[in-house]
């Protein structure tokens, strides 16, 4: 039978998130954690594993309550251009307003390059949100609300790295305008000047000598 457990590990996840989020995996000890959660090393280390164990949990939490979200919205809305504009302005907003950036990128930046499995949660998740760009962006490309002139893959690669630019530059002292002309640049690049729409499912050849952006 399994030990019965005093706290809510959900609860928990929620306090180690934060902790982790603001001051990173390296710079976060296990006496970080124990004061965030008020649990013991021990008790911590029964129900989620080690430090790296305990991370991965803390990283799956922030997807869900964050970056699934996101997708979730991205895959269900009737209006595929308007839901990508919401999503790239959420983004400016939550930016500009802390300098904490987000989990999932500060994780690729400080982590996923030193630690295998690391390095496999945070590009599984990564690769997540641009498939589900790709398929809104081809999805407004078959409706006319996104331009036919750069392929469907290409212009999502592009948004993902618009959304991972102003994540990074948001922890530097920059302005909230340069945020915002980095998001207002690439729904720029998005925008269909005219012409028919995509056949469902297909990508548009890319345009000769015009570059993705």
């Amino acid at each position: 039978m399994g030990r019965n457990k005093s706290f809510d590990e959900t609860e928990v996840l929620d306090r180690v998130v934060q902790r982790f989020w603001t001051r990173g995996y390296k710079a976060t000890s296990v006496r970080d954690l124990e004061q965030a959660t008020g649990l013991t090393t021990a008790s911590l280390y029964n129900a989620f594993g080690d430090k790296k164990s305990l991370f991965r949990s803390a990283l799956q939490r922030y997807l869900d309550l964050s970056t699934r979200r996101r997708i979730a919205a991205l895959e269900t809305s009737p209006q595929p251009l308007a839901a990508i504009e919401t999503f790239l302005r959420s983004v400016v907003e939550l930016s500009a307003s802390s300098s904490d950036g987000c989990f999932l990128v500060n994780s690729a930046v400080e982590v996923a390059a030193h630690d295998v499995d690391i390095g496999a949660d945070v590009a599984a998740a990564l690769r997540d949100v641009e498939a589900a760009l790709l398929v809104a962006i081809r999805r407004g490309q078959a409706d006319g609300s996104i331009t036919a002139d750069v392929e469907a893959s290409r212009l999502a690669t592009s948004v993902m790295g618009t959304i991972v630019a102003i994540r990074v530059m948001s922890r530097l002292p920059v302005e909230r305008h340069t945020l915002e002309v980095l998001a207002e640049n690439q729904l720029a690049s998005l925008h269909s000047g005219a012409g028919a729409p995509l056949a469902a499912g297909g990508d548009a050849p890319v345009a000769a000598a015009r570059p993705s952006r």
